[in-house]
């Protein structure tokens, strides 16, 4: 695995936003270690496929891998500002839209990406999607967002952006917790434990579900940490089990704590009316040093939607490395396997090695936070496809 996809790895310098002169997008070179997800996000551009695809379109890019220090443009329009109004000089007279665009300016200037209000270097920022993006399928036909603090006060804002997931349950597990980590292994000299990556990766798959307006439980909570973007996630013990549960020492209690509380919510969902409701279960395995893995899906012997849930997952994860990295190969498995949580769990469940915590390849899978991103975002894709 070179650079697990450089998709998402990025190794960029200082940012300088520049003016793209032809084509009129916005240029810019980002910064060290920052990805197109990352990059993205930090320009409040979402990361959907209209938007992806707009990048590969306008950088004439095959796939989404970056080169240290080069510029890209953004899916964001640059305009002359014409001194009167928005509207007058996009050509479109939608106030609430105009409105909208003058709050990205806004914020764009108060974030520090651009130097001078557009009023007074009469340069307008008009981000693609705004204009584009929607009837795609992508936007909800009456667009809504919800807070969910347990993401944190800076990833707490979810946007609906559709109803694809309307009426479908996830309980979302993160392996480990409380007072056991997990894997353990070194980063750059620092200790790295499974349950913090996994859990990381569990809130980006949630909030990835909850924008197609999933019902969604994260049963393995954290009361303080959220989505956090550093490579070093700083271990704690203070992890608990839905609702407030304080996850207990024994191992046995911990993953019939945890299988209770599903089921539980299950009975409760099934009685509501849902149709589908699923369990993904995110661990980060620990083997030899020297050893790359892949990630590996397993599911219960017994189930065969479990099967299929599993061999769906692994194959939109096979084709996204397939598309991104064309030439590493991808050697995930899906296995039968009789772990506890897969036996008693009432609704569908799938349990889900991330890769090895100890290999310094598999590490970037982890450490990168674009990376733990793309991890949430293939595997929403995969739900996405469950028929």
């Amino acid at each position: 695995m070179k650079e697990l996809l450089s998709i998402i790895i990025g190794f960029i310098f200082l940012t300088s936003a520049v003016y793209s002169g032809n084509e009129n997008y916005l240029s810019v070179t980002p910064k060290s270690g920052e990805g197109v997800y990352a990059l993205l996000k930090r320009y409040n551009l979402s990361k959907t496929s209209c938007n992806l695809n707009k990048f590969k379109e306008i950088n004439n890019l095959n796939d989404l891998n970056l080169l240290k220090g080069k510029a890209y443009k953004l899916p964001v329009m640059v305009y002359k500002y014409n001194a009167k109004s928005i509207r007058s000089t996009i050509g479109n007279y939608d106030l609430d839209l105009a409105k909208k665009i003058q709050s990205y300016n806004e914020q764009a200037q108060k974030a520090g990406l651009r130097k001078k209000d557009y009023r007074v270097d009469n340069i307008l920022w008009v981000p693609y999607e705004y204009l584009n993006c929607e009837g795609t399928g992508e936007a909800a036909s009456t667009p809504s967002s919800k807070k969910y603090p347990i993401f944190g006060k800076e990833n707490e804002k979810v946007v609906i952006k559709d109803n694809k997931l309307k009426g479908s349950v996830y309980y979302i597990v993160a392996g480990h917790g409380g007072p056991d980590p997990g894997a353990m292994g070194k980063y750059n000299g620092k200790t790295i434990t499974e349950d913090e990556y996994a859990y990381d990766i569990a809130l980006r798959l949630a909030k990835d579900l909850l924008e197609h307006n999933a019902t969604v439980y994260i049963i393995i909570r954290d009361p303080n940490d959220g989505i956090r973007d550093e490579k070093v996630l700083k271990p704690d013990k203070d992890e608990v089990c839905y609702k407030n549960q304080k996850i207990p020492l024994n191992q046995v209690d911990r993953l019939n704590q945890r299988v209770d509380a599903i089921n539980k919510l299950y009975s409760e969902q099934k009685r509501k009316g849902a149709k589908r409701q699923r369990v993904i279960v995110l661990h980060v395995d620990s083997r030899a040093t020297g050893q790359r893995v892949d990630m590996f899906f397993y599911y219960n012997k017994r189930s065969k939607s479990g099967k299929k849930l599993a061999t769906l997952l692994m194959n939109t994860i096979r084709e996204k490395y397939t598309e991104h990295q064309s030439s590493r190969g991808y050697g995930g498995t899906v296995t039968a396997r009789n772990l506890h949580v897969l036996r008693k769990t009432k609704p569908t469940a799938v349990f889900i090695e991330l890769g090895n915590i100890r290999n310094s390849q598999d590490q970037k899978r982890f450490v990168i936070e674009d990376n733990r991103q793309a991890v949430a975002n293939w595997l929403t894709e995969g739900l996405l496809r469950e028929k």
